[in-house]
């Protein structure tokens, strides 16, 4: 959410200068300091329909209330059938007189993806109410909307079978259809079931998944994640920790072990979150993609207003304690930590921040001992660990003081390219920062949340991008305090979404990489381990820059953002005796109001290109554009 402005300083350095449209800057040879490994990462909420892979939407009838209109909210019946929620559960009744298949169907979350070639995992619990003489095949199938057959094979199943039984089957499509619109699908022979009624449970279906991890991710978005190079995963999220109320707060200890034990809850967006998506996958997504994870615990507050008392903490303080445990403990001293061992991970996982609760600046005044009580708790518990505040910044003033802030903004393109220089007035106290969410979501300054139509933006635009390009490179120029930054929302689906724009859009079919992706993934791919001080940009200007260096390889890397709707030639002036002759440009440009969008997602995309170099040389940088100069020099 917005934070208040604060007052720049330009710092000690002298401005760029600029003569007849040129730019000159000095780089000096002498880094100020090393960069941080866990810059450039990112921010995570709820994985239901999007990165965790599983197909069935409502697979499992997770607090649904029988007879209600949502209760069967992605089911259907088939030919007849008489389909009813239970709790957890779905009753199929075969009506007397039918032939030929009788059951239900599953639409997935907007569609089911069907590729020919590819292996795909469905699974259900069933039983009888009442035994029954009952002995047929049951069904399982793949099907598009019109009822051509993609893939299907053939089960027992015993009107004897009263207590709950699992399945499991595979089913190899042979055929990829041209349209998402496809369905899951069980049924029984009408005549032969006629009268019978089965109860179903617990229904999935997963296709490969990424690095073939059970209960994993799908695949095309995890893959699009991967190739940012992220440093760190924020988990659980932002909003999806907090919940509207106490009791529909993220809580890890409901989303570990098998999936019949995660009861889900209500989320925060008008949707049941299965919790399938867990925090042990969370953990081992995380070493999939050599991510370290920045995690929350719940402090506190809900989203409906709603403060705990000082006297009502401790339980929750306990279970933040056993939260961490699960991570970091000993198995031998720690219960959680003894039940990750019994999951299959019995070494800790990597874990240095913690975040205590999410934009606790909505509840300021509870703060004050919600942080000091959890804080003193878990220090005393986990030293080693940094633990972050997520209140305003030294607003209020919080015991003891926090090492770390985390820092959130939504804003217009204009906004974060004059605020690049944000963190520059920062004092260097000991105080460090993590910018948590940041995104560029409106054209409109008076009205930065409103709807499409009045300024919000549907999808990245390459002019919302150069913007945060240059708040970017004050952030790399800043990571002295700025330890850790990520885009946010991460995740959305190109309709059924609650908030635009998002770094990657989606649908059942694909993924759709935006501006601001590419923004990010040239910022992430071209890390620097220390930072050269340059002439600084002129505050007020439209290009900005920031230089580093990799030292291992003797690479500086340049990056810059161009925010003006004309091109701007810079000059470099290099202070090392040898400076390769040629060098990389990889360059995202375009029309400032384009987007990647699901009709024409491949708009933009960095084109790489060589430029000439030297101990001088100039770049000429393209309108509304974002640059990433890479040569040698030593």
């Amino acid at each position: 959410m917005k934070f208040s402005s604060l007052v720049v300083t330009l710092g000690l350095l002298a401005l760029g200068g600029v003569v007849n449209g040129q730019t000159t800057v000095s780089v000096s040879a002498t880094a100020s300091h090393p960069i941080p490994t866990t810059l450039w990462g990112q921010m995570f909420e709820s994985g239901d329909g999007g990165l965790y892979a599983e197909l069935l939407q409502n697979r499992a009838f997770q607090l649904v209330s029988p007879g209600s209109s949502s209760a069967l909210v992605g089911w259907q019946a088939i030919n007849g059938g008489s389909i009813s929620p239970l709790p957890n559960a779905l009753k199929l009744t075969v009506p007397a007189g039918k032939s030929g298949g009788v059951g239900f169907a599953n639409t997935g979350y907007s569609g089911i993806k069907v590729t020919s070639g590819s292996a795909y995992t469905a699974s259900f619990f069933y039983r009888f109410p009442t035994a029954s003489g009952f002995n047929g095949n049951i069904v399982v199938g793949l099907q598009t909307i019109g009822g051509q057959v993609l893939a299907s094979t053939t089960t027992s199943i015993s009107g004897g079978q009263t207590s709950w039984r699992q399945v499991t089957v595979t089913l190899n499509p042979t055929t990829t259809p041209s349209s998402t619109s496809n369905l899951f699908t069980i049924t029984l022979d009408g005549a032969s079931a006629s009268g019978q009624s089965v109860n179903f449970a617990m229904l999935s279906l997963f296709p490969p998944t990424y690095k073939n991890r059970a209960n994993g991710m799908r695949v095309d978005i995890a893959t699009a994640l991967a190739e940012m190079g992220p440093s760190f995963f924020r988990l659980p999220g932002g909003n999806n920790l907090e919940g509207q109320t106490v009791a529909s707060r993220w809580q890890w200890n409901a989303t570990v072990g098998p999936l019949l034990n995660r009861p889900g809850r209500s989320g925060d967006w008008g949707y049941i979150n299965t919790d399938g998506l867990g925090l042990l996958d969370y953990l081992n997504w995380c070493e999939d993609l050599n991510m370290e994870p920045i995690m929350a615990v719940w402090s506190g507050y809900t989203l409906d207003g709603n403060s705990l008392a000082e006297s009502q903490l401790q339980p929750y303080i306990q279970q933040a304690i056993d939260q961490i445990n699960f991570v970091i403990g000993d198995p031998s001293k720690s219960a959680a930590a003894a039940l990750r061992s019994s999951l299959g991970h019995p070494q800790p996982f990597k874990l240095n921040y913690v975040e205590i609760g999410n934009e606790d600046n909505f509840a300021a005044t509870s703060y004050v001992y919600r942080w000091r009580d959890f804080a003193n708790a878990l220090k005393a518990q986990f030293p080693n660990i940094q633990f972050i505040a997520t209140s305003l910044v030294n607003n209020p003033t919080l015991s003891p003081v926090p090492t770390e802030y985390d820092v959130h903004v939504y804003q217009t393109p204009t906004w974060f390219a004059q605020n690049a220089f944000y963190y520059d007035s920062f004092q260097r106290n000991g105080q460090k920062y993590f910018e948590g969410e940041y995104a560029a979501i409106s054209t409109n300054a008076s009205n930065i949340f409103g709807a499409p139509g009045t300024g919000r933006l549907v999808y990245p635009t390459m002019q919302s991008s150069a913007g945060e390009a240059a708040f970017m490179t004050g952030l790399e120029r800043n990571s002295d305090i700025v330890f850790a930054a990520s885009y946010a929302p991460l995740l959305g689906h190109v309709t059924n979404n609650q908030w635009t724009p998002n770094l990657l859009a989606f649908d059942a079919g694909s993924v759709y990489r935006s501006t601001s992706y590419y923004v990010q993934k040239l910022f992430s791919l071209n890390r620097g381990d220390e930072y050269l001080p340059s002439t600084l940009p002129n505050r007020s200007g439209t290009l900005f820059w920031s230089v580093v260096r990799k030292t291992s390889t003797n690479q500086i890397i340049i990056k810059v953002s161009n925010t003006a709707t004309a091109s701007t030639s810079i000059t470099f002036q290099l202070p090392w005796t040898t400076v390769s002759s040629t060098g990389t440009a990889q360059i995202l440009t375009g029309n400032p109001t384009g987007s990647n969008t699901p009709t024409s997602p491949n708009q933009f995309a960095p084109v790489n290109s060589t430029i000439t170099t030297g101990k001088t040389f100039s770049f000429n940088a393209p309108a509304v554009s974002v640059s990433v100069l890479t040569f040698t020099a030593n």
